[in-house]
């Protein structure tokens, strides 16, 4: 009987992971492993592209890919992983429960935006959390040039200025003066002290000079009360109206996490060991936003982005598979960090190492960013010794 590798999530993290499995039993000619990823659809969301327009087409059919390296895949939705019993609960895509048996688990079920930080989140703000909000507030930003012209229509209001906060707040100004005709506000609502205060003050100074040329204001050391339907009231007393509340602060993994006897950071992430193995779980494997990881020697831990999720993914996978086939596993290792930060019509920023030296600005740096996020993140083209080549953890990313 075949042993099966059930693998949760078809992001970024989770499709490498499935990959990179293939590629190591496949070197190992064996075909008494399985290969399984359980996730409500067959395909990947570019999620680092749905502040751009035509957050639709943000995504990459991926069954084609599967099949080029025998992934199997099965659609639905995983509700409860049963370590004890080693198996998934999950829901079909017609509301059916099914059940997957493994012999090993990675768990890619990735993260999500908290709504409950402040009330009003889930009723009265949109999100790029996921392909559909992402598409929720395209047709909203579409809609507005219907609405009667007023400050709160003209008036955009970000929430939170880390970075999905900047590169949302610093496209809107040209997507919307071209939709309304019209000067617009757009407001970024941030608890710190400066400007990108969570960036190294050489970046800190580059997002600075983009939104003054660009016209983004900053409200600063601001702490938000509630989102009410006409806008946003902070704790200071003060209101400012909006038909546009974007939230974009804080995100937590997977609630599939809690089901796993492990310990967890505040993220709920999971602490895995240098071969992304649970601690304290023989079986499971998490990566990506799930995962709680050391990248290097100098306590540089793996963050909730693609940067960390693809290489994440291919070293969960092969070193799943190399558990199953007995041979040694890799540790994780990713020494390399960079930052390309989108900064609308102004170009962008990429900056080199954890310090986040800047390397290049504006249109050099744009065309840096349109690499990444136009080729590099996306998955190859469904040849097999193609994907299988890539797949390998220790083939160069970044």
């Amino acid at each position: 009987m075949k042993e099966k590798i059930v693998i949760i999530g078809s992001g970024f993290a989770g499709m490498w992971s499935a990959l990179s499995a293939a590629r190591l039993i496949h070197l190992h000619n064996r075909d008494d492993i399985d290969v399984i990823v359980l996730a409500p659809k067959p395909e990947l969301c570019v999620r680092p592209r749905l502040y751009e327009e035509n957050a639709r087409q943000m995504v990459s059919p991926l069954l084609p890919l599967y099949h080029s390296v025998g992934v199997q895949f099965f659609q639905g939705t995983a509700e409860q992983i049963d370590s004890a019993q080693k198996r998934v609960v999950y829901r079909d895509c017609e509301g059916k429960a099914g059940q997957l048996n493994y012999d090993r688990l990675v768990i890619a079920s990735g993260s999500r935006v908290k709504q409950d930080l402040v009330p009003g989140i889930k009723e009265h703000t949109f999100n790029l959390d996921q392909l559909e909000s992402a598409a929720v507030l395209e047709r909203h930003l579409q809609d507005l040039p219907s609405q009667p012209d007023s400050a709160a229509r003209n008036r955009v209001v970000v929430c939170g200025g880390g970075f999905t906060g900047i590169e949302m707040a610093m496209e809107l100004p040209t997507r919307l003066k071209a939709a309304l005709g019209c000067e617009v506000e757009v407001i970024v609502i941030d608890r710190g002290a400066s400007i990108g205060s969570s960036y190294s003050a050489e970046m800190q100074a580059v997002i600075k000079e983009a939104s003054e040329e660009l016209g983004v204001k900053w409200l600063l050391n601001a702490s938000i009360e509630r989102i009410e339907p006409e806008g946003v009231l902070l704790k200071d007393g003060t209101f400012i109206e909006s038909k546009t509340v974007i939230w974009t602060v804080g995100v937590e993994a997977s609630p599939l996490t809690a089901h796993i006897e492990a310990p967890r950071d505040d993220k709920g992430r999971l602490k895995v060991d240098e071969n992304l193995r649970v601690i304290g779980q023989r079986d499971i494997y998490a990566t990506g936003d799930v995962a709680h990881a050391l990248t290097d020697d100098k306590n540089n831990l793996a963050l909730m982005t693609c940067q960390h999720a693809i290489p994440l993914g291919k070293f969960a996978g092969h070193n799943v598979a190399a558990d199953l086939l007995g041979v040694a596993p890799l540790a994780y290792r990713q020494e390399n960090y960079v930052t390309c930060l989108d900064l609308g019509a102004w170009g962008a920023v990429y900056t080199e190492g954890w310090e986040q030296k800047v390397n290049c600005v504006r249109q050099e740096a744009k065309k840096i960013k349109i690499a990444i996020t136009n080729e590099l993140i996306y998955p190859p083209k469904a040849d097999r010794d193609v994907v299988l080549s890539i797949a390998d953890p220790l083939a160069p990313f970044v």
